[in-house]
């Protein structure tokens, strides 16, 4: 029997289930340095909220959920590519300006969309209260 390379996969539960820990932990890094993350939890827990206080059908839900996803993720991504062009370009480069720009045009995008999803899901039920 031999001894498995550095390079050779590790398949195991266990090692399925340090990848579980280091997605948590990339969540606990991306809420505890980013403002934006933060607006994202507080707007996501009161979507949620009001979600079930409306009643929402399953379709509507998935609508909501599609469009929180989409929020979160492209802010993940944003932060992730943020911490690369720090770690490629610690000085100010106008290239590594606009790489970041972009990333950070690619979640106010997503959190436009979202806020239209939301407005054209939650809309209605408001009106039929009020």
């Amino acid at each position: 029997m031999t001894t498995p390379s550095r390079y050779e996969k590790d398949v195991s539960w266990r090692a399925r289930y340090r990848t579980f820990f280091y997605a948590a932990r990339g969540i606990g890094t991306l809420l505890a340095t980013q403002w934006n993350a933060r607006i994202h939890l507080a707007c996501t827990i009161v979507v949620g909220g009001v979600g079930f206080w409306l009643g929402l059908r399953a379709v509507e839900w998935c609508l909501l959920v599609f469009a929180i996803g989409l929020v979160w993720v492209t802010e993940a991504l944003n932060t992730s590519l943020e911490f690369l062009v720090d770690l490629a370009s610690p000085e100010i480069h106008p290239l590594a300006g606009k790489a970041k720009d972009v990333a950070a045009g690619a979640v106010l995008c997503a959190a436009m969309v979202a806020v239209v999803i939301g407005a054209i899901v939650l809309g209605p039920k408001f009106m039929k209260l009020f």
